[in-house]
């Protein structure tokens, strides 16, 4: 069943890379308390998501921030190794948090996978955006297409919320 506003966040223990290396934290304590942005990607390093959706998020953080957001968090279908990659390459630090669903068991959860074994991408998480109070969603846009960036982009989302 895919997740829809009014749902509370899935509670799952994902792994990210810290100071010292691998360590847990759970989805739902995250973001407890705190108005969020969460966006999903198809993966790390591919064409749309490289090269669009998450340079707008940098690009537009502190924007986003000041319309009342406390993080701003992109998950992905890869391991907190390629993740912490990513965020050097893309200059996340202090704009977006990055989201390692290594396994796909948060993507399974919010009901958002494809199957991108076609292009040699096994299972996915579909391309979307929402908006989550203190662990609740308060709006979801997901894209028809992966390669889309439209409902999901900052732009769209700087709009959304006013």
């Amino acid at each position: 069943m895919t997740i829809k506003t009014g749902d509370t966040l899935p509670s799952l223990t994902l792994k990210r890379m810290g100071a010292s290396g691998l360590e847990e934290f759970n989805t739902l304590d995250a973001v407890k308390g705190k108005k969020v942005v969460i966006f999903g990607v198809p993966g790390a390093f591919t064409p749309s998501c490289a090269q669009k959706h998450l340079p707008g998020y940098v690009k537009e953080a502190d924007a986003i921030k000041a319309k009342g957001i406390a993080e701003i968090i992109c998950v992905a279908v890869n391991d907190p190794f390629v993740m912490a990659h990513w965020a050097d390459v893309a200059g996340t630090q202090g704009k977006v948090t990055m989201w390692p669903d290594g396994n796909g068991a948060f993507a399974d959860a919010l009901g958002l996978t494809f199957d991108g074994a076609g292009a040699g991408l096994g299972k996915r998480l579909q391309r979307f955006s929402m908006v989550v109070d203190n662990g609740v969603v308060a709006s979801l846009d997901i894209e028809a297409k992966p390669s889309d960036v439209e409902l999901s982009g900052a732009q769209a989302c700087l709009v959304k919320l006013g």
